[in-house]
């Protein structure tokens, strides 16, 4: 250990692992060090479930009518990919969603396998209805009334019809300048579909988006309804076996390139001089670095409390009610729906994803907490999955860097949000990659180093 190394990276969370993996492509020297035994971090899998159990310290096994432990993976943050890309490599990757983007461009999709998640709904006056996304769709949704449905539904067709490089398509609307609230107002569309637009199919969690330009909420919009286009059934991609799998991919990709990886190493402490980061110091070696990647729980005096996420994993042995029986969904309650200020939602994966024994779901309930009963927020949400067989609750900070890191050279992650997608996690992986090299992140650059190994990938 007692080299000299570009970049260590402390923890094997995802935004580790990626960035770990991206630095080691881009021909640096990478030492990955995580003081657990196991990959993944906060946003690990964990089995057996006898393994869950001792985690959130519950008094029982669990009973026989669970099945065998070792058929389960639980994630601890549940998160969905965004499909679109995911098939026919390079023909739709603009549009993809930013972490399939990067499985794509790095060919850690060679190390994985993939289902598509069978339905996504959304919340309205205390049932769920699937998210209408499509003009069929919307002329036959139960959310909206005749005339509601024909509003949405225009709009739909100006949206699929957008083109930011064809002022023909903008039917007035100026990208750069008319707000989100212009567009719906122009449609005359009511508060429910607005909900259902913003949180369902643009993935916003709070609705400051309404008074920026709409060129971002358009693009979102186009890029559900294409990957939903792809997959008919909903747009979300869940990886066989959990996320755990997504960890372990990107650190494959780094050891190919050269990266070194220690599980189960004490990190005792990271050493600085004049300011800056000149190493990690374990079991009394020094492992010298000029730059530090790592997640909060590394660098406590270097990170700031930003609020708290609940997440409560729920066993069922049925799917949720008025799902279409589906084996996996995600289901979002908009924050207006049930007077809030953050949205709660609902991600469900089973037995058809190798995560739980046969017959059996989990559903994961996630919101940011917003007063001091955490579980009394999340009870619309748990309604709608009874019965429940067995229930572990978590409450868990959040926390965000003090600084950028420029000076010191050590670049902390961000905890994990309470949505179920991972666009926020990339863009701090973009946003650290950024801060680390000087450069935005160039996922064509990506590609090209591939090729040098692997050879040209078919199109």
């Amino acid at each position: 250990m007692d080299e000299e190394y570009d970049v260590i990276v402390l923890g094997t969370g995802l935004t580790e692992c990626i960035l770990s993996g991206i630095m080691s492509v881009n021909g640096k020297k990478v030492l990955h060090m995580d003081r657990n035994p196991y990959y993944g971090g906060e946003s690990s899998s964990i089995t057996p479930l006898e393994e869950l159990y001792k985690r959130f310290t519950l008094p029982d096994s669990p009973p026989e009518s669970m099945g065998r432990g070792r058929d389960w993976n639980v994630d601890l943050i549940p998160k969905f990919l965004m499909a679109n890309g995911m098939k026919n490599k390079l023909n739709r990757l603009l549009n993809a969603g930013q972490l399939v983007k990067m499985l794509l461009y790095t060919e850690v999709t060679r190390y994985l396998d993939f289902k598509v998640v069978e339905g996504s709904f959304v919340y309205k006056g205390g049932k769920i209805y699937k998210v209408p996304s499509t003009e069929t769709e919307a002329l036959a949704s139960n959310l909206m009334g005749m005339f509601e449905k024909r509003r949405f539904r225009k709009f739909l067709v100006f949206v699929a019809n957008f083109d930011e490089n064809d002022p023909k398509t903008f039917e007035g609307v100026d990208p750069k300048t008319t707000t989100m609230r212009d567009v719906y107002k122009k449609f005359d569309l009511g508060q429910d579909v607005i909900d259902f637009t913003g949180h369902a199919l643009a993935l916003y969690r709070t609705d400051d988006y309404l008074d920026v330009p709409c060129l971002e909420t358009i693009n979102r919009i186009k890029l559900y309804s294409e990957s939903l286009a792809r997959y008919g059934k909903s747009p979300y991609l869940y990886p066989l076996y959990g996320l755990g799998e997504l960890p372990q991919g990107f650190a494959r990709l780094s050891a190919i390139y050269g990266g070194t990886y220690m599980l189960n190493k004490p990190v005792d402490e990271i050493v600085m001089e004049g300011g800056k980061v000149i190493g990690v110091k374990s079991e009394g070696e020094v492992a010298r670095c000029k730059q530090l990647i790592c997640d909060p729980s590394y660098i406590p005096d270097r990170v700031r409390k930003a609020g708290q996420v609940i997440r409560v994993i729920c066993i069922l042995s049925h799917p949720i009610k008025n799902t279409n029986d589906a084996n996996s969904c995600q289901i979002i309650i908009p924050q207006n729906q049930v007077n809030r200020n953050s949205d709660i939602y609902v991600c469900m994966i089973s037995y058809a994803h190798n995560v739980a024994a046969q017959g059996k779901y989990i559903a994961i309930v996630s919101t940011t907490v917003e007063t001091s009963e955490p579980e009394a927020e999340i009870e619309p949400a748990l309604e709608l999955l009874e019965p429940i067989d067995q229930k572990f609750v978590a409450i868990s900070d959040l926390y965000e860097p003090t600084d950028d890191g420029t000076d010191s050279q050590v670049f902390a992650s961000r905890s994990y949000d309470a949505t179920t997608h991972f666009e926020t996690t990339c863009n701090d992986i973009k946003d650290i990659y950024k801060r680390m090299t000087g450069s935005d992140f160039d996922f064509e650059n990506m590609k090209r180093k591939q090729n040098d190994v692997f050879g040209e990938d078919e199109q």
